[in-house]
């Protein structure tokens, strides 16, 4: 089941990625044959992911495919010191509003991409400028009855996949994409000539090791941003897939740190061959607890037949529409985006609300690493205001001095409020400020503190006091 499921993935990812279709199953085998056999998570599958497909497709147009193995060999390499070190659990740190904000800038422009791969049109390199110029090109495809046919069919693709789920018991016996697809390629080949297809290389012409010059190449800044982009996001992925696994199954809890270092392996090997990233595939993963597995066998046995198809029917991948492959995620980035977490976010955590859509709109506007940082340094802003609460009660007993007690966190979030609070105070009554509330007091604010105490010194008949030092 898991191996039906990820075929057509495996394809689809490797086409988006503007790598050669093998490469994919490249990928989904060594999912299976090297990190299935791995300690860590024993359900979770690993595979080539929809989630990278954004951001390998710039890394190849940027520095090239043969740079590819060591961009993945180093993110492999630093997931496996990570791993070592035990920093996977940390990973359960990240804000699951980043992470869900990640994925939805991917989806995004993954879905913008895709549309015009479901046409045979060429897309702009820009994700802006993919989601900008749609409505050019669908007035690009109306006017043209080839670019026309293979939409159609693209669309055709993905309502086959929504109402799958629709069809009798024994029909869902197929995996939704396989079925998909499989439909695509029978009218594909009534089409004929005018529907495009995948190109196929041969498995073993498709692997390219990364050349001792590629080597030289991570000196540059933008290599190492992406090899960070890369670990960030596979690794962030995979962990939480990890946990949303962990939860459809009563079985072994996964090790963080071990299925980091498993990752890593994997990630590792997919370098030495050239092939693309890896990372743990909820699809997959959860088509794989949901047809019945309780051990590693099925992910291992899937990288088994995934190896044993791509080397006895090769030729199976040319009869695939590429607009079908191109529907087939265009259907997952929808599923990326997650509507109705945005809905209960900005009911309950508005704040939170705000930090997923500003991550997906920095990653659609910016670019993936920098939407990332953009997401975290937001998340961050976002608990040091929350956790920032400093509240001022004055004490006016008649007679001098004026009590000001202080309590909570004093930072400079909260500085503009506080100043205001203690400038309103009069001017001609002494002031005595307790900070005895005060479980923080940053730098800023006991700066601010110093200052304004000398200033209201100056104009009181006695000196500002402070009941605890500063």
């Amino acid at each position: 089941m898991v191996f039906l499921v990820a075929v057509p993935l495996c394809v689809g990812v490797a086409v988006a990625s503007g790598v050669p279709a093998e490469l994919g199953l490249v990928t989904g085998i060594v999912g299976g044959l090297v990190t299935g056999f791995l300690p860590g998570s024993s359900l979770q599958v690993s595979g080539p992911a929809a989630g990278l497909t954004v951001l390998v497709y710039q890394a190849v147009q940027q520095f090239g495919i043969s740079a590819l193995g060591v961009l993945v060999l180093a993110t492999g390499l630093l997931q496996l010191m990570m791993g070592a070190l035990r920093l996977g659990r940390w990973f359960r740190a990240i804000s699951v509003s980043v992470v869900e904000g990640m994925l939805a800038g991917i989806g995004l422009v993954l879905i913008a991409g895709q549309l015009y791969a479901m046409a045979g049109l060429s897309a702009p390199s820009e994700s802006l400028a993919k989601i900008v110029g749609l409505p050019g090109m669908l007035v690009d495809t109306w006017g043209s009855g080839t670019a026309l046919t293979s939409l159609v069919l693209g669309l055709g693709t993905i309502v086959v996949l929504v109402l799958w789920k629709k069809m009798p018991q024994r029909l869902r016996a197929v995996p939704a994409p396989l079925a998909a697809v499989g439909l695509a390629i029978v009218a594909g080949a009534l089409l004929g000539p005018s529907v495009d297809k995948v190109e196929v290389h041969g498995l073993l012409d498709s692997i390219q090791p990364p050349g001792l010059s590629d080597f030289s190449r991570l000196a540059e800044l933008g290599v190492i941003g992406t090899i960070l982009a890369f670990t960030l996001i596979a690794s962030a992925e995979s962990l939480f897939s990890a946990a949303a696994v962990d939860r459809l199954h009563d079985g072994p809890r996964t090790r963080y740190n071990q299925e980091l270092m498993a990752q890593g392996a994997g990630n590792a090997v997919c370098g030495v061959l050239g092939a693309l990233p890896l990372t743990a595939v909820i699809v997959r993963s959860a088509a794989n607890v949901h047809a019945g597995a309780r051990t590693k066998a099925s992910r291992v046995l899937h990288g088994v037949w995934l190896l044993l198809f791509a080397a006895l029917v090769p030729a199976a991948l040319g009869l695939i529409p590429v607009a079908a492959l191109a529907a087939v995620l265009v259907h997952a980035g929808i599923k990326l985006i997650p509507l109705a977490e945005i809905r209960q976010l900005w009911r309950t955590h508005r704040g939170e609300a705000l930090v997923l859509m500003a991550t997906a709109l920095a990653i659609v506007s910016v670019g993936m690493f920098e939407g990332v940082l953009v997401g975290l340094a937001l998340s961050v802003v976002k608990t040091a205001w929350d956790t920032s609460r400093v509240h001022l009660e004055v004490s006016d007993e008649g007679h001098d001095p004026l009590v000001a007690r202080l309590s909570g966190s004093a930072t400079f979030l909260r500085l503009p409020k506080l100043l205001d609070q203690l400038e309103a105070l009069p001017q001609d009554r002494p002031v005595e400020v307790d900070l005895s509330g005060l479980h923080h007091l940053d730098h800023a604010c006991r700066t601010s503190l110093e200052n304004w105490a000398a200033r209201h010194s100056a104009e009181s008949v006695q000196p500002v006091r402070f009941a605890r030092e500063l």
